[in-house]
């Protein structure tokens, strides 16, 4: 298993260098959304190897340089309407000289190559080289055939913007990760209702980022704005709901279909190994903005709408996780049912509830729906290169809501924290639908 990780692991870390000498190569002078897609490709294939990148972390990285791309558009296209004001704690951002030349895709450019490289900084050697690479190339295209003096210019003001938008980011109370986000130290709640680790590995003896849910939020005024109310209460009784919830995910794996082993797999996006889950919804976006041939201004809205709904799932996601400290179906089933039973997935080191994938996938849909439409059917072949084949959906919910399936399918959440969490994300993701970006 480890040298087929190792071996895979080879593989992505090649294409990220492929990827920065040769993308988009079609195109010799891209325009600013050719810029946009571009660097958020290299970004996914950077999450996947960054080791700190677990999916809360991921999430905010995403939010962060959405809003960069987005100011950095909104700077040269007078019916955009800046952020500053409506995001939390984001002021005016610097202003461009008064009538001067400005070209618009060295601008976003700048503004993506100065972001991706302070929210990467810590990425592995080859990493670093596919950033690098990208760097250098890409700012070669983007001004050719552009006179120096507005090249510079340009850059000036997209790395302006990055700058502003990078010190805001420094003050959210999510900057430093250390020790991949899991504390040194750590009291465990007492009660067989309260989560226990489920890993053997050392770090893992502690849970994943417990202080997350207290971050500055984005568009949601603050982590428990999207509050939700307690799970079943905790049973070993038979016949009670927490236990029925129990048998019912144990019933399920031992049962389960070919499809929904395909679902859980598809879906399970684990750190290390994927874009992670919020990657997943930024690949989505990126799939149909170049399919649809979305210029700049749309293709900044709708990232910097999904981005921050993402980080925002999970700060919400991540106090109520930590509020209610509740027992993964592993610990429950192997004490009261079946101290042999195996989950599909691996269960990952934090409460259960609610579902990170449920909150995060509801505010998604709720985020795209608004852009594209309540029925708007789409393909995702996010996973074609890992070998997993597209599917198909006739709506952004229905994905979420397979999203959200797909743990119980796994065997690592409860229908309670998968239903209560789409809910939360329909909620969380409403507060970045009513961001006013056009005049």
């Amino acid at each position: 298993m480890k040298r087929g990780f190792n071996r895979f692991r080879s593989t992505i870390l090649s294409a990220l260098l492929l990827f920065a000498f040769c993308g988009a190569a079609a195109e010799p002078r891209p325009s600013g959304d050719v810029v946009i897609r571009g660097w958020y490709r290299l970004v996914l294939e950077l999450v996947r190897h960054t080791p700190t990148y677990s999916p809360p972390v991921a999430s905010r990285a995403f939010a962060y340089l959405g809003v960069t791309a987005y100011e950095a558009v909104a700077g040269g296209a007078p019916d955009l309407v800046s952020l500053a004001g409506q995001l939390n704690g984001l002021d005016t951002l610097p202003a461009r000289q008064a009538d001067a030349v400005y070209d618009e895709a060295v601008v976003v450019n700048a503004a993506l190559t100065a972001g991706a490289k302070a929210f990467f900084f810590n990425t592995g050697p080859t990493g670093q080289r596919a950033l690098g690479a990208m760097e250098a190339r890409m700012a070669e295209r983007v001004a050719s055939g552009v006179p120096a003096d507005v090249v510079a210019r340009s850059v000036t003001a997209g790395q302006a913007v990055a700058a502003h938008i990078l010190a805001w980011s420094g003050t959210d109370g999510g900057a430093v990760v250390e020790n991949m986000g899991f504390p040194l130290e750590y009291r465990l709640t007492e009660g067989p209702a309260h989560w226990v680790p489920t890993s053997l590995i050392a770090q893992q003896q502690m849970p994943l980022l417990p202080q997350w849910g207290e971050n500055r939020a984005f568009a949601m005024p603050t982590g428990k704005s999207c509050a939700l109310p307690p799970p079943p209460a905790y049973s070993e009784a038979e016949g009670s709901a927490f236990r029925t919830e129990a048998e019912e995910v144990y019933r399920t794996v031992r049962e389960i279909t070919p499809e929904q082993r395909g679902v859980a797999r598809f879906w399970s996006d684990d750190p290390m190994l994927s874009p992670t889950p919020p990657g997943h919804w930024i690949s989505i976006a990126l799939q149909l903005l170049e399919r649809d041939g979305e210029g700049a201004e749309r293709a900044a809205d709708v990232l910097a709408r999904l981005g921050v709904t993402l980080a925002d799932a999970f700060i919400g996601c991540w106090a109520s996780k930590y509020e209610f400290d509740l027992v993964r179906p592993v610990t429950y089933i192997r004490r009261v049912i079946d101290k042999g039973w195996e989950p599909l997935l691996i269960t990952p080191p934090f409460p259960e509830y609610p579902s990170g994938h449920s909150t995060q996938s509801g505010a998604a849909a709720t985020v795209l729906a608004g852009f594209f439409g309540e029925s708007f059917a789409f393909e995702d072949a996010t996973h074609a290169a890992d070998g997993l084949p597209p599917r198909r959906f006739g709506s952004f919910w229905q994905a979420a809501e397979e999203a959200g399936i797909s743990r119980l399918y796994g065997g690592i959440h409860f229908r309670a924290a998968i239903e209560r969490g789409l809910d939360q994300g329909r909620c969380i993701g409403a507060h970045a639908v009513a961001l006013r970006t056009r005049r």
